[in-house]
């Protein structure tokens, strides 16, 4: 068996088709011992990447945009989170996105992630940063969730199944974003992937058929989100129905060359990169990992 690490953000539902595929023995099938790293802090997950501590990720993608304009090697080789899976999710009593002047929106980070996004909305709306309100850098959704219910920010964006649960405790939904968006998705260090061609492809053929599995099979699905996120079966499958309706995630693995491109002019309305390199999707995303895997299947 080869030992390869997945470095994912956090314990949410994102990491849905590498539990999958984790559980049903998918990765393993290709005499593949995958370990995945849950971590809190979302610009770890790729710094893990960058300095060998895990070979593969489920990182935010504008954190492999920005590495590749500062001269890094890193590469979009899949597809995770394609759509916008988000509610912005407000204390009761907030009406509406103008009722968010003054107050305080927890994001991922301010570096990337959901800060674009925010910002992005809430100007739609005529609130600009840092003036109408203030952004608080938090974590990743579970970590949001918290300070939420225990008053530490007002609003933040909240995924599935995280945004029913929210409702149904009397909190507010004030948008409903699902545009294509790569807000995470595989990613690898180009060099790595080149000096392990065989077994980054039997973890690739586990991924692909991991999608398939996660789509097919609403009860692994569910068995596998409650015993990986601890939530309540019901969740589980409002989740998954959400998930799978949407193609939030793709049932064939691959990234979005719209949800990339979307990011890609999020990002710079907001990040001053004036020496950008590349400005095209298809600058990031190397899809011949993927195709050599579905060849070989």
């Amino acid at each position: 068996m080869d030992k390869l690490t997945l470095a994912v953000v956090s314990r949410n539902y994102f990491n849905m088709p590498a539990w999958v595929g984790q559980h049903a023995g998918l990765f393993a099938a290709e005499g593949i011992d995958l370990a995945i790293d849950h971590i809190e802090g979302i610009e770890e997950v790729n710094d893990r990447v960058r300095d060998g501590r895990a070979q593969l990720a489920y990182g935010v993608t504008e954190h492999v945009i920005l590495d590749a304009e500062t001269g890094g090697r890193q590469v979009i080789i899949g597809g995770n989170v394609n759509r916008l899976p988000f509610s912005l999710i407000a204390r009761p009593g907030i009406e509406g996105i103008e009722g968010l002047r003054g107050k305080r929106i927890g994001v991922s980070s301010l570096r990337a992630g959901s800060s674009s996004l925010v910002m992005k909305m809430l100007a739609a709306h005529g609130l600009h940063y840092p003036g109408d309100y203030e952004i608080i850098p938090c974590g990743p959704i579970l970590a949001r969730w918290e300070l939420l219910r225990s008053g530490g920010i007002d609003a933040g964006l909240q995924g599935a199944p995280l945004n029913h649960m929210a409702l149904d405790q009397g909190f507010v939904s004030l948008a409903e974003p699902r545009q294509d968006f790569q807000f995470t998705s595989l990613d690898v260090d180009a060099d790595w992937a080149a000096a392990h061609r065989n077994v980054l492809l039997r973890f690739l053929r586990g991924f692909l058929r991991a999608h398939e599995h996660f789509f097919a099979d609403r009860d692994l699905a569910r068995d596998v989100a409650v015993a990986e996120s601890g939530i309540e079966p019901r969740y589980a499958d409002r989740a998954w129905e959400e998930y799978t309706r949407a193609e939030i995630f793709p049932r064939d693995g691959e990234a979005s060359a719209a949800g990339v491109q979307n990011l890609i002019e999020t990002s710079a309305l907001i990040r001053d990169l004036p020496s950008r390199a590349r400005t095209r999707a298809e600058d990031y995303i190397d899809r011949s990992w993927l195709a050599a895997a579905r060849a070989s299947l």
